[in-house]
Formats: C-alpha cells, structure tokens, sequence
C-alpha cells in the first residue's frame, strides 16, 4: 500500500496497464527524469506490484498480477465490512419501522 502512495508512482503503473515497456518509454510519459522512473519501478517491484524481463540490454516492466490480486485481496475485504454494517444498519431501521407502526 505505501508504494501507491506516491502518484508518480500510480500514474507509471497505470501506464503499464496497456502491457510491458521499457523505462525509456515510461519515462517518455512522465514528468520527471528516467532515473526517477527507475527507482520507482525499483519500489513497485519491491512490492510485489510490478515485475521485469531482461531482453537484451533492456529491461521490460509490466504488472505483476499475482501481486495486484494480493492487493485487491485486501482492499475487497472493506467490502465485506460495508455490506455487512449496511445490513446492519438496514436491520435497524427495518426494526424502528415496526415499532411505530
């Protein structure tokens, strides 16, 4: 979680959304130097969000999906904590509703 909290780092991550690239070409995209995109990448592969492929002399970054699904993992499980709390809630309110009727 705290890697996304740099919105450079979101933003090169969405650009990877359309498959792998090199950090040239994510830099070419991005406000900031080639260097600061690689230590970037650096932390998003760090955390599990983003992997690469050495193909000759470059490297090519794309999402590691084993890595978001671990991600959405976490996130999702606030969902259930909210549905269960809106059924709750609903649950009450059904009840308020019978006894002033």
């Amino acid at each position: 979680m705290s890697a996304l909290t740099d919105p450079t780092r979101r933003r090169v991550l969405e650009s990877l959304r359309s498959g792998p690239r090199t950090v040239g070409d994510i830099a070419e995209s991005q406000p900031v130097s080639r260097p600061a995109i690689s230590q970037h990448l650096r932390v998003l592969n760090e955390a599990g969000l983003v992997k690469f492929d050495r193909v000759g002399r470059q490297n090519f970054y794309s999402l590691d999906h084993s890595g978001l699904a671990e991600l959405r993992s976490y996130v999702d499980s606030f969902w259930v904590d909210v549905l269960e709390a809106f059924q709750q809630a609903a649950i009450i309110e059904k009840a308020k509703g019978r006894k002033t009727s």
